[in-house]
C-alpha cells in the first residue's frame, strides 16, 4: 500500500511581473516527500530554492501548480487559514534568525504555543531550550547571545510545537564552520528522535549529503534527485 506523500508540489510555475517583462522564477517544479524523509536542496543563486521553501511553507503563492502539504491543498486556503496551517505543521528556521530583540529566549520560544493556545507554553519552551543545550540562556536576549546561541534558540522555536515538517534556509549560512557543525548535528538529532520530515535549503553540498536524497535546482527546474541513503547501502 503506498503511502500519501507529506509535500507533494505538481508543476509548480512562479512568474513574477517586472519592468522589463515577466520574470520566470520557478517553471515546472515536481516533487513529492514522504514522511520522516529528510531533503537537502541545493543549487546556485538564484535558482529558486527559497522560493521553493517558501511555497512549500505557503508563504508565496504559485502562479500555477498543486501545492499540498500534510494533507491539505494550500492554493484553497486563505490566509488566516495558511497562519494556522503553518502553526500546526510547520516549523521553519531562517538564516538570519528571526529572533525579536525585546524578548527573552524563553519568551522567543514560547510565541508559537502561546499563539496555539497552549496552556503550558513556557514550561514547553524550556524543555525545548534545554533540548538544544540553551536552558541556562533562557532568560537572556538575543544581543546577550552567540550566532549559534541564536539559531538554536531558532531551532527550539521551529520546533516548539512538533511540527510535521521543519523547513531550514541555509541554517548556518551565517555562522562560522564549527557553530554551524554543531547546528547540523543538532537538527540531526532532533529530527531522528521525533521523526520530523525536513527539507534543508544549502549552497553545501556536504550537508546535502547527509539527508536522504538531494535535490539540484538549476534556473528554476529540477536538474537531479539523488537518494543518497540508497546510493550509500549500494556503495555506489
Amino acid at each position: 500500500m503506498s503511502r500519501e506523500p507529506i509535500i507533494n508540489l505538481s508543476d509548480i510555475h512562479l512568474t513574477l511581473k517586472s519592468d522589463a517583462g515577466p520574470v520566470n522564477i520557478l517553471r515546472g517544479i515536481d516533487l513529492t516527500v514522504q514522511q520522516g524523509e529528510t531533503i537537502g536542496i541545493v543549487g546556485p543563486s538564484g535558482s529558486g530554492k527559497s522560493t521553493l521553501m517558501s511555497i512549500m511553507a505557503g508563504l508565496e503563492h504559485p502562479t500555477s501548480g498543486s501545492v499540498q502539504i500534510a494533507g491539505e491543498h494550500l492554493e484553497n486556503l486563505g490566509e488566516d487559514a495558511l497562519a494556522r496551517f503553518r502553526r500546526a505543521n510547520i516549523g521553519i528556521v531562517f538564516q538570519s534568525f528571526h529572533l525579536i530583540p525585546t524578548m527573552t529566549a524563553l519568551e522567543n520560544v514560547a510565541i508559537p504555543l502561546e499563539l496555539a493556545g497552549e496552556k503550558e507554553a513556557f514550561s514547553v519552551a524550556a524543555s525545548r531550550l534545554e533540548a538544544v543545550g540553551l536552558a541556562d540562556r533562557a532568560t537572556h536576549y538575543p544581543a546577550q547571545l552567540s550566532g549559534g546561541e541564536q539559531q538554536r534558540v531558532a531551532l527550539a522555536r521551529a520546533l516548539s510545537t512538533s511540527p510535521k515538517i521543519l523547513l531550514a534556509d541555509e541554517p548556518t549560512g551565517n555562522l562560522d564552520g564549527k557553530t554551524g557543525d554543531i547546528i547540523v548535528d543538532l537538527m540531526f538529532q532532533l529530527h531522528e528522535r521525533e521523526g520530523t520530515t525536513m527539507v534543508l535549503i544549502t549552497h553545501d553540498d556536504a550537508l546535502a549529503r547527509k539527508c536522504t536524497h538531494q535535490i539540484h535546482l538549476e534556473d528554476g527546474r529540477v536538474v537531479s534527485r539523488e537518494n543518497i541513503q540508497e546510493e550509500a547501502l549500494t556503495g555506489e
